[in-house]
């Protein structure tokens, strides 16, 4: 069974998951304590099944972290219905009017301006530049603090505070890492209740953080806890995938320079190239669930209150759904991956993530079409949020 610990593994997990894929679609991983689902059927079920749900418990002892666990004892996502049905349709009511389109256009400008900065780092004679720290992390924080109207002179203080929180979902967490994300939590909590506060006293139009405190008052509505969460988790979710998603899928599609080229040559490749970079390297591995009365997973008996976990990287990896999984393809169709999860749980925010991720091509195709990866890039040690140190790039011939 693999190991999370091994830098080995965690540089690339893929063989290790084809060989146990090949040996049984679910598996118990006694370093983890849970069942692994390996195939995309299992996989599939997992997220789909209602007798599998995201069932909170809070990290323990519970007044080491209070904050952390307020932030998702009332997350969408680590709560079932019914409490799950009234948060997602509050929120989702509030996250479907019109915000997605109307961060459009501030999207693109933004990819546009990045990747200009970049390339004119770039051909000034610069050699390499890091287009993780360029472009890739700053574009989600600056998308989601223009959705939330987050001041511009705070915006800064968001991307450390999600990166210190999401640290809590490794496995065998260093203690001060832990103490680091509460703190981080804590932080992040008390000034989201001081930006709710401003909003309700002077709510504004075309603002996430006012449509969300709009659903706080009178009964059936956010209570300001919710809002709260639900602002830390569209950072969080908004945040840690899109960086990841970018730097993986660019890393292998660069190092490909066939399928590169196919981005170059043709606009309407950019669409298909973007779920190819979300399917191709996960930048989330692993999302559990909980069941809540026995059941059974590809023929694996799951115990009621034990936890079952889908390794969306082994399930993306497939053949018996993706044809030569292993091939980057940038016109792969259909490509049913999970990247952005299944069933009731299915992310809010895939169609802003997605806007984001295609602006960015579509921004370095016509502005850097020669992009060349400088140097091997350094992974980040963990393994449930895949991602890289950095990727140096260059402007190419």
């Amino acid at each position: 069974m693999f190991d999370t610990r091994d830098p080995a593994f965690v540089a690339d997990p893929y063989p290790a998951f084809a060989e146990l894929r090949g040996q049984a679609a679910v598996r118990w991983h006694p370093q983890l304590g849970l069942y692994v689902a390996l195939s995309h059927a299992a996989c599939d079920a997992v997220l789909r099944d209602r007798s599998l749900g995201r069932i909170w418990r809070d990290r323990e002892p519970a007044e080491a972290f209070p904050a952390f666990n307020m932030l998702h004892r009332t997350s969408i996502l680590e709560n079932e219905p019914p409490t799950h049905t009234r948060l997602r349709r509050l929120v989702a009511g509030a996250f479907g009017r019109g915000h997605v389109e109307r961060m459009r256009p501030a999207v693109t400008a933004l990819a546009d301006g990045l990747v200009a900065e970049l390339a004119a780092r770039l051909r000034d004679g610069e050699g390499s530049r890091d287009l993780i720290a360029d472009v890739a992390e700053p574009l989600p924080v600056e998308v989601i603090a223009e959705l939330l109207n987050v001041p511009s002179g705070d915006r800064h203080l968001l991307r450390p505070w999600s990166n210190a929180i999401v640290k809590m979902y490794e496995y065998g967490l260093d203690p001060e890492l832990q103490r680091q994300a509460e703190a981080s939590a804590a932080a992040f909590v008390t000034y989201l209740r001081e930006l709710v506060a401003e909003r309700r006293a002077r709510p504004r139009a075309d603002d996430m953080v006012s449509d969300l405190v709009a659903a706080a008052d009178g009964s059936d509505r956010l209570t300001e806890d919710e809002v709260v969460g639900t602002c830390v988790l569209l950072l969080m979710a908004g945040h840690e995938a899109t960086v990841n998603v970018i730097g993986n899928g660019l890393l292998a599609l660069l190092t490909r320079v066939d399928q590169w080229q196919q981005v170059v040559d043709d606009p309407q490749v950019v669409a298909s190239a973007t779920e190819e970079m979300v399917r191709f390297d996960s930048s989330l591995q692993l999302f559990e669930r909980t069941a809540t009365r026995e059941v059974t997973v590809a023929g694996v008996r799951i115990p009621e209150g034990a936890k079952v976990a889908a390794l969306l990287g082994a399930a993306h990896r497939d053949p018996a759904v993706f044809a030569d999984p292993d091939r980057f393809d940038v016109r792969r169709s259909p490509n049913n991956h999970l990247g952005f999860g299944a069933g009731i749980h299915f992310c809010l925010g895939a169609p802003l993530a997605r806007v984001e991720v295609q602006a960015v091509l579509s921004a370095l195709r016509v502005q850097l079409p020669h992009l060349t990866v400088a140097r091997t890039p350094v992974r980040r040690p963990e393994f449930v949020i895949r991602g890289l140190v950095g990727l140096d790039v260059t402007a190419g011939p």
